[in-house]
């Protein structure tokens, strides 16, 4: 151990001796470190965005059902293009068969006006639900209340908005018993939701929640449905999923050998969708960027064979007094390691604040992990040790004799 501490205080000294010299060494490792906790921060920033988008969603104790299963290709699309829409009935039918199910909300959406007096807003989401909705976790009122179920079922023309929508209709002033046109029809307003923010810069609070049967009215009911079912514990998911299915096929008459014709999702499939969608471009984002890794340990061992040249006499001065061959590559082997360690960390701290200088221009998020800064630390590391390897090895294998003779 006093010989490891010994071989970094002398690698220390070399690096402070040569200033200059050992910052161009490892500018190629900061270079490489810089842009790859740069690219990992900002990618576990969005991976843990979507993720938390898509648990607010859609529910860790909950799953969707849709017309179609996730499109992964052009036939996928083919195949479940004429699946027959979801219906009310079938939401009843799914509540009927299982014992598990705790409740079966259905909804739709679009796009709307929504207008307040002079100010008028486009492309507002309108979402209609059934009376089951307040059991749902993602919905919520931070102000004023949620739509009572008989609301909901006598098609009362109230609303529920978001923080948004609020915000940009009403400014300072109170929402909440106000009156708003939702497709030119009145609705008066009972609750505001809570903020959830924006995803990639496209705001989660402009929406306005109202009734099915309301929703219906105005945009027609030849629409299919988003059924989204809870299950009595949380440890039954995959059992009430099992039951959605079979009540599903024995509503529509599938035979045993027939695909089904819906789609069924649930927090994790969104985000195994957008897993398999995005690993192969960081896959590749983190290759590319890992290349310069390669450069700068190239330049780390041209550096370390022109030290070992300069410092001939030293090492053969080193040897003929007794210090053995490990010894030798023990101390270069060092300076090569504390060389690239000293770059990564560097590259780390330029690649964090590169992050978070990016995350405040833009709409991607930045997320440092731990496991990250170990992973760079450990990299370089490995580089300066691979890299060092042939220069301690041409020092070590000096002749002492030879060597106190070069000038």
């Amino acid at each position: 151990m006093n010989k490891l501490f010994e071989s970094i205080r002398i690698a220390l000294g070399a690096i402070w001796a040569n200033k200059l010299r050992s910052f161009m060494t490892v500018l190629g490792n900061i270079v490489a470190v810089t842009s790859i906790v740069t690219v990992v921060t900002l990618i576990q920033g969005m991976n843990a965005m979507v993720s938390t988008a898509i648990t607010s969603g859609v529910g860790a104790d909950q799953f969707v059902i849709q017309r179609q299963p996730p499109i992964r290709s052009e036939d996928d699309e083919e195949r479940t293009r004429n699946n027959p829409l979801l219906t009310l009935d079938e939401a009843d039918a799914i509540k009927a068969f299982s014992p598990l199910v705790s409740s079966v909300m259905a909804q739709a959406g679009r796009g709307a006006t929504v207008s307040y007096r002079d100010v008028e807003l486009n492309n507002i989401q309108v979402q209609g639900v059934t009376s089951e909705y307040v059991n749902f976790s993602t919905f919520n009122a931070e102000r004023g209340r949620l739509m009572s179920p008989t609301e909901v079922e006598s098609g009362r023309p109230v609303a529920v908005i978001g923080w948004d929508t609020a915000d940009r209709l009403f400014g300072q002033s109170e929402p909440l018993d106000k009156s708003i046109r939702v497709a030119g029809i009145p609705f008066r307003v009972v609750g505001v939701s809570e903020k959830k923010g924006s995803f990639f810069g496209n705001s989660q609070d402009s929406f306005v929640v109202i009734g099915l049967n309301n929703y219906q009215k105005l945009f027609g009911a030849r629409q299919s449905l988003t059924l989204v079912v809870k299950p009595a514990s949380r440890d039954a998911l995959q059992a009430t999923m099992d039951d959605a299915i079979v009540a599903l096929r024995v509503s529509r008459r599938l035979k045993p050998a027939e695909r089904d014709n819906f789609g069924i999702f649930t927090s994790d499939t969104f985000l195994n969708l957008y897993k398999q969608a995005t690993s192969g471009i960081f896959a590749v984002l983190i290759g590319v960027v890992a290349l310069s890794l390669v450069v700068g340990g190239i330049v780390i061992m041209n550096i370390m064979l022109m030290v070992v040249s300069e410092r001939t006499r030293e090492i053969g001065l080193r040897k003929a007094l007794g210090a053995r061959r490990a010894d030798i590559m023990a101390q270069v082997l060092t300076e090569s390691v504390t060389l690239s360690i000293f770059g990564g960390i560097v590259g780390i701290t330029l690649g964090f604040l590169a992050a978070i200088g990016i995350a405040a221009v833009t709409p991607l998020p930045a997320r440092l992990e731990p496991w990250s800064v170990i992973l760079g630390i450990g990299i370089t590391a490995a580089v300066g040790l691979f890299f060092g390897m042939y220069p301690a090895s041409r020092a070590a294998s000096l002749d002492p004799i030879e060597a106190l003779r070069r000038e």
